[in-house]
């Protein structure tokens, strides 16, 4: 990493919680390729979906540290 990517490192990660995380949807975002308008609807349908279940009650949402642990004990 050069000194100038290091410097806005250290200059983001002073940044609240939120505009870190904005700030990284931003930089994935630009590296990604135009989205298919299919795709996009299809994830919107998917997120639809799954609230439905939350509001119902049929899942029920975990914390995102039991989560990762999950994940990492699937993939470790």
């Amino acid at each position: 990493m050069n000194a100038t990517m290091q410097d806005l490192l250290n200059m983001a990660l002073v940044l609240p919680e939120k505009d870190r995380a904005d700030l990284a949807a931003s930089l994935i975002a630009s590296l990604e390729e135009p989205s298919d308008v299919n795709a996009q609807v299809a994830w919107a349908e998917e997120v639809r979906r799954r609230v439905a279940e939350l509001d119902r009650g049929e899942v029920r949402a975990i914390p995102w540290n039991e989560a990762r642990q999950r994940i990492a004990g699937r993939v470790g």
